[in-house]
């Protein structure tokens, strides 16, 4: 049997395993859309796994690969880092950014977080579509690859904080093990920020609000439900925004 039907067989077993635990507790599962294209996508999706763990909540972490894979019950979604010009060239034959921008379109009460190329991708998605974050930003903003480096970024974020203590476990997405991974969360506002041959944006948002800054510069913007981030928290243990996101579908949900 090819290796991707094992894999897709593995990710639907799973699912259903968590589906059905999660029925019998009673609880609402969030069905979270895992864009998997480039980038850290298994790193957000154990980051996803641990929020979820953290807040007590039900989640089903859905990889994307297509545009049928796309569909109306996803209660949320993530747009990893990459290179945003191969993403486009990536997924043109699957359709899978123009099924993921009509989702969001359809969709504006749900939450969205990209990360890395995927605030690019919200802030210029092309194809004629209005950007769904009002704001300019820069390819490689601050250099190429070999100009890429860490930094202290200050967040001002409503999100919720852990109800239970949960380490990160080396879980897997699809069988596959995420990267180990540095910068512990901490109790104050400030965040390990790691960013590889980021993004920038070149001014303050027209809509929105700035939620993380590194140096007084915008890092983090937030519009509604829609959050891009030009650094990478997957690849840190800081898991606040993937809470947020987790908090913002439940709520979402539940006024649906």
């Amino acid at each position: 049997m090819p290796q991707a039907v094992l894999e897709h067989i593995t990710a639907a077993c799973a699912s259903t395993v968590v589906f059905l635990r999660a029925a019998r507790l009673g609880k609402v599962v969030l069905h979270i859309g895992l864009a998997m294209v480039q980038g850290a996508r298994h790193e957000h999706g154990e980051a996803l796994e641990v929020a979820a763990a953290q807040l007590n909540q039900a989640v089903t972490v859905h990889p994307l690969r297509t545009a049928e894979d796309v569909t109306g019950s996803l209660d949320a979604l993530v747009l990893p880092g990459g290179e945003s010009t191969t993403m486009r060239l990536a997924t043109a034959s699957g359709g899978l950014l123009d099924a993921l921008f009509t989702w969001m379109e359809s969709h504006p009460d749900r939450p969205v977080l990209g990360t890395c190329a995927g605030a690019i991708l919200m802030a210029m998605p092309g194809e004629g579509r209005t950007a769904f974050l009002d704001v300019d930003v820069e390819r490689n903003g601050w250099g190429r690859q070999r100009r890429s480096f860490e930094g202290d970024v200050d967040v001002s974020l409503d999100c919720p904080a852990p109800s239970t203590s949960v380490g990160d476990a080396r879980s897997t997405l699809e069988g596959h093990i995420a990267l180990p991974v540095g910068g512990q969360e901490t109790s104050s506002e400030a965040m390990h920020g790691v960013f590889i041959r980021a993004p920038r944006f070149t001014d303050e948002p027209r809509r929105g609000e700035v939620i993380a800054r590194l140096e007084g510069e915008p890092v983090g913007v937030l519009d509604g439900a829609r959050l891009a981030l030009t650094c990478h928290p997957e690849l840190t243990q800081d898991r606040r925004f993937h809470r947020w996101l987790l908090a913002q579908a439940a709520s979402a949900k539940g006024g649906r």
